[in-house]
């Protein structure tokens, strides 16, 4: 006598291995983390708060947007030392041709920083594309204080292992005329690092090429008015 399954059991064992997902109790789905933003504002009259201007010793203002959605800590150090005045007087310490010229540094080596702790890493998707401004750091993923870099080419090794505060929005021109070299031997400076909400004029540029030492960081209106 041939043992037979009843029909029933028998569609029921067919649904199974068709819909093994059905014999199983459902996983959670974890939603994907969301998406940065990738639009960078070029209009500095919003949010003024957020865009970093360097007026250069080559003769032309740098606009930069920086942006708190992508790396809020790396954003409010920028904001602060640039209220404080720090970045004013400071070269490019390190600058090289289709890469990236690099500031930040009080000492020119390279070496040095702010008195304030260095900062927790907060590694982006943002591409290290032209006018990227990204933190400069050691091999420590941590050690990312006061220095950053502006990219000159696109640079996608980079992505993920240094965090991407901002973009240049206006005056590229003037970072591709940062004098090359580690350090060069003519360095091109920052006269006067300001946010745009600090409403602080340009230098007199005309003035600069003219006479490149008639302007020092402390004859200007700078750093600690809001």
């Amino acid at each position: 006598m041939k043992f037979r399954l009843p029909l029933t059991a028998l569609l029921m064992g067919v649904a199974l291995v068709a819909n093994p997902a059905l014999a199983r109790k459902k996983e959670p789905v974890t939603p994907a983390p969301a998406a940065l933003p990738t639009f960078t504002d070029p209009d500095p009259t919003h949010d003024p708060d957020d865009v970093l201007y360097l007026d250069l010793s080559d003769g032309g203002r740098v606009g930069i947007r920086l942006m708190p959605k992508w790396a809020p800590h790396h954003v409010e150090r920028i904001k602060t030392l640039t209220k404080e005045g720090f970045y004013n007087g400071q070269i490019f310490h390190r600058v090289i041709d289709g890469f990236m010229a690099q500031t930040g540094d009080p000492t020119g080596t390279g070496q040095g920083g702010s008195d304030l702790p260095d900062l927790k890493e907060e590694f982006n998707s943002m591409p290290h594309l032209r006018g990227t401004v990204s933190m400069a750091r050691t091999n420590d993923p941590d050690s990312a204080n006061s220095q950053f870099f502006i990219v000159f080419y696109p640079r996608f090794a980079l992505d993920r292992k240094y965090t991407v505060f901002g973009r240049v929005i206006s005056g590229m021109q003037y970072v591709d005329k940062i004098h090359r070299g580690e350090p060069p031997q003519d360095p091109t400076k920052i006269i006067q690092a300001s946010l745009a909400s600090q409403h602080l004029p340009p230098p007199d540029f005309a003035a600069l090429k003219a006479d490149p030492a008639s302007i020092t960081p402390d004859q200007l209106s700078n750093s600690t008015s809001d």
